[in-house]
């Protein structure tokens, strides 16, 4: 009986000094008056930031690594009210913050951005170096977080139409918001040296004409040693405005990419880089209009490229597919040019069309190979919503290397409807579709004697590149053990004298590609 009776009873004395007893804070709670913080870094970097446009957000995070409480009295920036740099204190906008608390083993985080003032300086891609001191005051003791930008100038071209004629040169980059337009009429010429970068949907759309690096504005030398490597200062180069970070200097897709409408013509585009685009190049001629929108692209490089759902040239139309060039309808000609690392299509020819292509190398091996199950090089007299077919399709392909990921590398839609205008000599080819000796319905035979291509079984490594799906380390010349090299009885003219990089190549023993190897 007793026992039955003591258990009610120490409950209701429990419950009784709760209600007497002074409250007990945890221990994390409990405010201590000495000790620091600890930071996620002691200098919070922004690296080639672009003058008058903000930057992407950085983090810092702001530990207490004390068992109890600290009380910060201050966090403020070295200069609050004329400041280049932003603050989002624990989700709060301001310059400056006091008397805030942080418990035992937590943390504040602290978003920062930055917007640079042009400082009236041309010339290298870091100009200037801005800084400032992030300050730090808790339980008495001062601590810093430097805040570091390089800054450079540029010239915006926010979703503007270009008038008249004009020049773009290398003493500042030029950054495009929206789509910036060439209107009819008007000639973009950009100089040798010319950085463009692009923001994110940013498209450079040419109703008239686009030149880049034409011949009359740079002539590399034609000595023995007179080589124009990846490195070099001359070459015009295009990629998304991130680019410069580790983790989106090969990612593709950051921005539309070079658009050529129906009316453009007479476009060159030499000695160039394009990379980080949904499209390289777009020729969009949907209607068939002649003349064609037309390119000539030498001694290029187009990479790292995808799209999807893209608009072009101000169309309500759209594609949901990407490429290192598309053609829709357009006049393609290509020479010693590299496209590499592209996610869907290296090129796609649709709507009909004219493609010349003579000592270029296909290597389409996207860091994500599994994504892609499309031919490299592809070609269809289709329109573009697949209702017609187009006339007129013409390709000749000489003295080139296609090859990459997939088994089948060349592809053909309705060839039976345009075979009489397809050459194809003297080329490394990956293909198992076109592999036999002779013609059959909707199947050129490419491995005709008289058509001196290679066609060897697939390998993932076979024409023997120096180095693939490295990235930026990637090099896609042709080892000297190549079947590649060396195919002087086999080519088809017209032999072009020097190759991607201006090195010369031989008459007596080319190198297929746009690469000369000399063993």
């Amino acid at each position: 009986m007793f026992k039955k009776l003591l258990f009610p009873v120490l409950l209701l004395l429990s419950a009784g000094l709760s209600l007497t007893l002074p409250g007990c804070k945890p221990r994390e709670e409990e405010l201590q008056t000495s000790g620091a913080l600890a930071f996620s870094a002691d200098t919070v970097k922004f690296d080639t930031v672009f003058t008058t446009l903000r930057t992407v957000t950085k983090r810092l995070w702001v530990y207490n690594r004390n068992p109890r409480g600290v009380n910060v009295d201050l966090i403020g920036l070295e200069k609050p009210v004329s400041s280049a740099y932003t603050l989002l204190i624990n989700g709060d906008l301001k310059q400056t913050a006091s008397n805030l608390f942080i418990r035992g083993q937590d943390s504040l985080l602290i978003l920062v951005r930055a917007k640079l003032p042009d400082n009236g300086q041309n010339g290298s891609p870091k100009d200037y170096v801005l800084e400032e001191k992030l300050n730090f005051r808790t339980n008495g003791q001062d601590q810093q977080v430097l805040l570091r930008s390089f800054g450079q100038n540029i010239y915006l071209h926010d979703g503007s139409q270009l008038t008249g004629n004009l020049t773009w040169t290398n003493d500042r980059p030029h950054v495009l918001y929206n789509d910036v337009i060439v209107p009819a009429g008007s000639t973009l010429r950009l100089k040798p040296g010319t950085r463009v970068y692009a923001h994110a949907g940013a498209a450079l759309v040419v109703r008239g004409t686009l030149l880049v690096n034409s011949p009359t504005d740079y002539a590399p030398g034609t000595a023995a040693t007179d080589t124009v490597k990846a490195t070099n200062t001359n070459i015009v180069r295009f990629a998304g405005d991130r680019s410069g970070e580790t983790l989106y200097a090969t990612a593709p897709g950051q921005w539309t990419g070079i658009v050529l409408d129906a009316g453009s013509h007479g476009n060159i585009i030499r000695y160039a880089q394009i990379q980080n685009a949904s499209v390289g190049v777009l020729l969009y001629n949907p209607a068939n209009a002649s003349p064609r929108p037309d390119v000539l692209l030498q001694n290029s490089v187009i990479r790292y490229i995808s799209g999807a759902d893209v608009s072009f040239a101000g169309s309500k139309s759209s594609l949901e597919y990407g490429a290192g060039v598309l053609s829709v309808g357009g006049k393609v000609t290509m020479e010693n040019t590299l496209l590499s690392d592209c996610y869907e299509y290296a090129l796609l020819g649709t709507g009909g069309g004219e493609y010349s292509i003579n000592y270029c190398t296909i290597a389409n091996y996207p860091a994500i190979t599994r994504v892609r199950n499309t031919a490299s090089l592809t070609f269809s007299n289709s329109s573009a919503d697949g209702k017609a077919k187009i006339p007129g399709l013409t390709l000749s392909l000489k003295n080139s290397v296609v090859w990459g990921s997939n088994r089948d590398e060349l592809s053909f839609e309705n060839y039976d409807d345009y075979s009489a205008g397809v050459s194809i000599q003297n080329t490394m080819l990956a293909t198992q579709l076109y592999a036999a000796a002779a013609n059959a319905p909707s199947k050129p035979g490419l491995a005709r004697p008289d058509l001196n291509n290679l066609i060897p079984p697939y390998s993932y490594t076979y024409p023997k590149f120096k180095q693939i799906s490295a990235g930026l380390n990637s090099d896609y010349r042709l080892d000297a053990t190549s079947p590649g090299v060396n195919r002087g009885t086999q080519q088809a003219q017209p032999l072009l004298l020097r190759d991607l990089l201006n090195l010369p190549r031989p008459s007596a023993a080319p190198t297929l590609g746009a690469y000369q190897t000399n063993k």
